[in-house]
Parts: structure tokens; C-alpha cells; sequence
């Protein structure tokens, strides 16, 4: 999609994409261009997997992308810095042989999110991967306002607490009143923002590796769509 003047700071709208001449590869994209499945929301209670990033383009308006910081670099005065990079080296007889790798997320800030990673020998190309991988894995999550001192009805929260957990890296998210803001790292900011939450609280654990934690609150947030909840506590949480 186009840039617009009025996207969040920090968001990048993606470019336009031109849905004449896509040509699909997969039967999945070839049932989309057909009109079999309309909306993002039917190809996902399919539970068919994404194969082509074009697919999110295609279904997905106002998608919108952000490359998060889970690397370190050196700073002025010795100081760790934060990076969008993460670099290792390889040490081989022909000298060191760098590898960059990188994390992007994708959405459109009313409930849908996906992240993915990319690896490469050179920034670009990893930063081109992690967007298409970002693309591939979009998750619908639930929202509400689940929090006892709120209850408003909106969907400016999550709707219940939930656990997400990768390697050592546990994370907890919580509802959280009308106002509270963002009560987690800058970083997984970006990542709730984009899935179109603006108020919770929060509490993680073992957070060194950066990557761990950014897969962390992505799982603890599919966790929002996989619990089951009452038709009377959907409309008191306001659940969307």
C-alpha cells in the first residue's frame, strides 16, 4: 500500500501493490484472484497455510511493516548500542564471514500481526526475507478491554491474560485500563501497536536475546485467538 501522511511514527507503509498483475503460483492464490476467498479473515479460519507473500497484499488493506532492533552494536564510547542487525561471524581459513539477521513485523493495527526473520550475508537481502516471512505468518488476535477497573467496552486492550513463552524467555501480557498506555519494552511496542493494542501491562522474564522476546509476545498474543471464552464475557470484554 502507499505511504500515508497520517501512519503511526516509525511505521513504513508498504508500497503500492498492483493486484492485475499478480499472477498466483499457489492454489491458494489461484482461489483468491478467483474470488473464492474475499478477506484475510476466511483464508485464516481455513486454517490453509500462506505460501505467497502476495497474499497478504492482496487481501490485507493498509498493511503497514517495522523492523524491530534485536541486535547490538558498539557504540561511541564503548557503550552497547541498539541495531536492527544482528551479526555473527564464522571464522574460516579465508578470514571471518559475516551473516546479518534481522526481524520484521507486519500489520494493519486492527487485529492482525504476523513477524518473521531473515538471514543473510548482506543486510538487504535478510531484510527481504524477514518482510516476506512477516507476510507469511499473519495471525488474527483477539482485543477487548478485559481489565476489572475499565470494562469499557473498546477494543483498546487485550481481553483476558495470556502466557507466550520461547526457549528461557517467558512473557505475560495483561489488560490494562483506557489511558495505561504500553507498559513493556520499546521494541515489543512496535509489535502490539501494529496489531492495533495501545494499552497493557506487562511482566517477562530471561530477555537478554532479543529475538526470543519479540517470539515470545507474538506467541503469547495467538494465544488470545486459541482460548475459548463465553458469549457473556465476549460482550462484557468487548471481544473483537
Amino acid at each position: 500500500m502507499a505511504r500515508k501522511d497520517d501512519a503511526p511514527r516509525g511505521v513504513a507503509m508498504e508500497k503500492e501493490f498492483d493486484k492485475e498483475a499478480w499472477i498466483p503460483k499457489t492454489d491458494l492464490g489461484k482461489k483468491i484472484k478467483s474470488g473464492e476467498f474475499k478477506t484475510i479473515d476466511e483464508v485464516i479460519k481455513s486454517g490453509k497455510k500462506i505460501l505467497e507473500s502476495e497474499i497478504s497484499d492482496y487481501l490485507i488493506e493498509d498493511l503497514s511493516s517495522e523492523i524491530i532492533a534485536i541486535g547490538q552494536s558498539k557504540g561511541k564510547f564503548g557503550g552497547g548500542k541498539k541495531s536492527i542487525w544482528r551479526q555473527t561471524q564464522k571464522k574460516t581459513s579465508e578470514g571471518n564471514k559475516p551473516k546479518f539477521a534481522t526481524l520484521v513485523a507486519v500489520g494493519n493495527n486492527d487485529g492482525l500481526i504476523g513477524i518473521g526473520t531473515g538471514k543473510s550475508k548482506e543486510t538487504m537481502p535478510a531484510k527481504e526475507k524477514a518482510l516476506r516471512n512477516a507476510k507469511l505468518n499473519v495471525k488474527k488476535i483477539k482485543r477487548g478491554c478485559g481489565s476489572w477497573s475499565c470494562y469499557c467496552g473498546k477494543s483498546h486492550s487485550i481481553p483476558f491474560t495470556v502466557i507466550g513463552k520461547c526457549s528461557s524467555t517467558i512473557v505475560k501480557l495483561m489488560p490494562a485500563p483506557k489511558g495505561t498506555g504500553l507498559m513493556i519494552d520499546s521494541e515489543p511496542q512496535k509489535i502490539l501497536k501494529l496489531a492495533g493494542i495501545t494499552d497493557v501491562y506487562s511482566d517477562s522474564k530471561n530477555t537478554t536475546t532479543k529475538i526470543n522476546l519479540m517470539n515470545a509476545l507474538f506467541d503469547a498474543l495467538k494465544k488470545l485467538s486459541k482460548t475459548k471464552v463465553n458469549e457473556e464475557f465476549s460482550k462484557k470484554a468487548g471481544i473483537v
